[in-house]
Formats: structure tokens, C-alpha cells, sequence
């Protein structure tokens, strides 16, 4: 493996905002836990901080790993982390949920890595002989490849992690030169399916979808079917919605009137924005928030860790943590542009997708933009899983950038 150039090095620079990101997580926690009666040991911050070192381990490793050996190994790796997310359906669950892999007091949640690794397997395809998206055909395998994995979580179910995990489709057809039209007709069932439960929408979206059809000088046959799949995709909104669980369900209904259920499904929201509001310009101080301390804020030590932060040390903190996120996912998009390998460029942009999207995702729930999601904040919320996959993909990013592909 060649040596690290000192321009290469600039690639370190990454570990700043993340372990700011570390320090903010554990001192949250340790504020989460002061009234909880247990051990220290059994705490939430002891585990947090058990995770960071095994999570900084697992960067290691995954930093030293040769990109060949990834380049080389990536299918079979899918292959198991295919096998890994399906496992959890054959393990009970208390919550309905099976998503989750026991191993003794050890719980794996496996689509937290199949993110990433699916991204890789994609980016191997797109890259060998220079793969290019001219038509249609030529996009599935790749949306197939990231697709199959989310689909096995989707019924686990687990519809935010889902989500998560189909968001670098797009750009990463638009990082290899993808057709705007093409891209278009890719997101154009989802607006066809949303607008469909308002009429009004749903006829503005049709005269949207027929015009960009008639200007892409698309032959009328497809043009026809493109526009009536739609459509029918439109008509078939009431089933997709059915398909969802019932709390999914609420939780959206939820989302545009809290008043339908203020005690059950929206009492999450509720509590998050009256935690964030309180906090104000400078915050309440460390371990002193009523909405944290007197645990009326529901999973504050997880998905609603930035409320904690919010209501704590106020709005200047959650504008410095996403100052840091932004400089982060920034350098890796950077980066993404700068290294020469079609492989390792791709795989850059797609994961600098998944902690954009899951910081945005995360952030939007706790202040009432988007349903709740069992979504947790990359480096700062708890969860083992979702901590040390991300300092596996921090290390693939070192990696990346620091060396070239031998």
C-alpha cells in the first residue's frame, strides 16, 4: 500500500467535527441518565461509551482494509448482510418490530451496515467498465442492488430506515451522469402516490407530469405509458397507505394535526418542540431541562437526543452541532469529487447521501416537519448498531481518501 501524501492527510480532518459530535452525545446522555435508578454501569452514557471505543476499533479496521480486498469482496459481503437482515424475522420482539439480532445481552440491528454495504456493491457495478446510464434498462440492476435490502427492512417494519436506505439512488445516478429525465421518472411515482390523497395536487401533478413528458421528446407510446402508470399508481394510493401499520398511520395523521391524538401518537412531537422551545437562545444548563429531567420527553436518549441538547444548551448548541454535521458531509462530498476512482468517488457520494438525509430526517421529527421515525442521529444519539456503523463508514471514508486504488 503506498505512503500517505500530505495533501492526503487533509482527509483527518474529518475526525474534528465527529468527535465534537462524540463529546456532545455523551455529555446529553450523562444529563439523560442523572435521574435514572440504575448502575452507572448499566447507564446509557457507560454504553455509549463502550460503543465509541468499539466503533473507533471497528473505523480502524475498516480504514486498513486495502480497496482492492472491498473492490474484490463487496458481493459476497452483500450477500451476508442480505442474509443478516432477514435473520431478525425469525427472532421474537416485545414491540412488534423484528429488527434486531440477540446474541445473549448483545442486540445487532444489521440494516444499520446494510446502508453502506449495498452502496458499495452498487458503486463496484457502476464502475466496472465505466458503466453509463443511457436508458432506462440500464439503472435497475443498480436501484435492485440498494432496493432489495430496504424492502426486507420495510417489513421488518421499519419504514424510516427504509427510507434511509433508498435515498443515494439519486444522486448517485445523478454522480454518474444519469439523464435528468430519467431521474425524474424515478421520483415521479412518489409524487404520484403523496398528491393522490389530495384532488387539487394530484390534478396539478398530472399537467406537470404530461408537460415534462411532451418537452422530453419521448416517443408517444412510452410517453402514454409512462403518464397512465402513473396515474394508476395515483389510483392505488388508498392501498400503499393500508399497507402501512396503524401507528405509521397515526404518526402521520399526526403530523399535520396534533390534535387527533395529543396523548398517544403525536405526544412524542409535543414534548420535543416544548422541550426545544423552552430551551431558548442559551438553554436551560446542563442537566437542568424539566421536559429531560422529569422524563416526559420519550426516548430522549436516542431519537430525540437533539431535543435534550436543545432544551439544555439552547438553540447556539443545535446550531453548532449541525455546523458540524455540514462540514462533514461536505468533506466527504468533496472528497467524493476529488479522488480519481470511479469506485471509491461513487461509494463517497453515496454515503455523504445516507448522513445528510439521516441528519435532516432526524433533525425535521424532533420540531414537528416530518413523522416520527425511529431514526437516530449519526455519532450523537445511543444505539450500538448505528454508532459503530458509523465509524465503520467514517474509517471507509479515511480509506478512500487517503489512498489510491492499488
Amino acid at each position: 500500500m503506498p505512503p500517505i501524501s500530505e495533501q492526503n492527510k487533509q482527509a483527518f480532518i474529518i475526525l474534528i467535527p465527529v468527535s465534537v459530535l462524540v463529546i456532545f452525545s455523551l455529555v446529553a446522555l450523562f444529563s439523560v441518565t442523572k435521574h435514572q435508578n440504575i448502575s452507572m454501569f448499566s447507564s446509557a452514557f457507560f454504553r455509549q461509551l463502550i460503543f465509541i471505543i468499539v466503533g473507533i476499533f471497528a473505523m480502524i479496521v475498516a480504514f486498513k482494509i486495502p480497496i482492492s480486498v472491498i473492490h474484490k469482496y463487496c458481493l459476497l459481503i452483500y450477500f451476508c448482510a442480505i442474509i443478516a437482515t432477514i435473520l431478525p424475522h425469525f427472532f421474537s420482539s416485545s414491540i412488534s418490530a423484528n429488527r434486531w439480532i440477540e446474541i445473549g445481552p448483545i442486540s445487532i440491528q444489521p440494516s444499520e451496515f446494510a446502508k453502506w454495504i449495498s452502496i458499495i456493491l452498487c458503486a463496484r457495478y457502476l464502475s466496472d467498465r465505466k458503466r453509463t446510464v443511457e436508458n432506462i434498462s440500464s439503472y435497475l440492476l443498480p436501484i435492485f442492488i440498494i432496493l432489495f435490502p430496504a424492502l426486507i427492512v420495510f417489513t421488518q417494519p421499519d419504514l424510516g430506515t427504509a427510507a434511509i436506505m433508498l435515498t443515494p439512488i439519486i444522486p448517485i445516478l445523478f454522480w454518474v451522469k444519469a439523464k435528468p429525465y430519467y431521474l425524474f421518472l424515478l421520483i415521479a411515482p412518489i409524487f404520484s402516490i403523496i398528491t393522490a390523497f389530495h384532488t387539487l395536487s394530484f390534478t396539478i401533478w398530472a399537467l406537470i407530469l404530461v408537460t415534462i413528458i411532451i418537452f422530453s421528446s419521448t416517443s408517444v407510446g412510452k410517453g402514454a405509458l409512462i403518464f397512465f402508470g402513473n396515474i394508476f399508481l395515483g389510483l392505488l394510493a388508498p392501498v400503499f397507505w393500508n399497507i402501512l401499520q396503524p401507528y405509521q398511520q397515526k404518526r402521520i395523521l399526526t403530523l399535520f394535526n396534533p390534535e387527533i391524538d395529543p396523548l398517544g401518537a403525536a405526544y412524542q412531537i409535543i414534548q420535543s418542540q416544548t422541550a426545544i422551545g423552552s430551551g431558548g437562545l442559551i438553554g436551560k444548563g446542563w442537566m437542568q431541562g424539566t421536559q429531560t429531567q422529569l422524563k416526559y420527553l420519550p426516548v430522549q436518549e436516542s431519537d430525540f437526543i437533539l431535543s435534550v441538547i436543545g432544551e439544555e444548551f439552547g438553540f447556539i448548541a443545535i446550531f453548532f452541532i449541525f455546523l458540524m454535521y455540514a462540514f462533514l458531509i461536505h468533506k466527504i462530498f468533496q472528497f467524493g469529487y476529488l479522488v480519481k476512482e470511479r469506485f471509491t468517488s461513487i461509494i463517497l457520494i453515496g454515503m455523504g447521501s445516507i448522513l445528510l438525509t439521516q441528519v435532516f430526517v432526524n433533525s425535521a421529527m424532533t420540531v414537528g416537519l416530518l413523522p416520527v421515525k425511529g431514526l437516530p442521529l449519526p455519532f450523537i444519539s445511543a444505539g450500538g448498531s448505528s454508532l459503530v456503523s458509523s465509524f465503520v463508514m467514517l474509517g471507509l471514508v479515511l480509506n478512500f481518501t487517503s489512498h489510491r486504488f492499488d
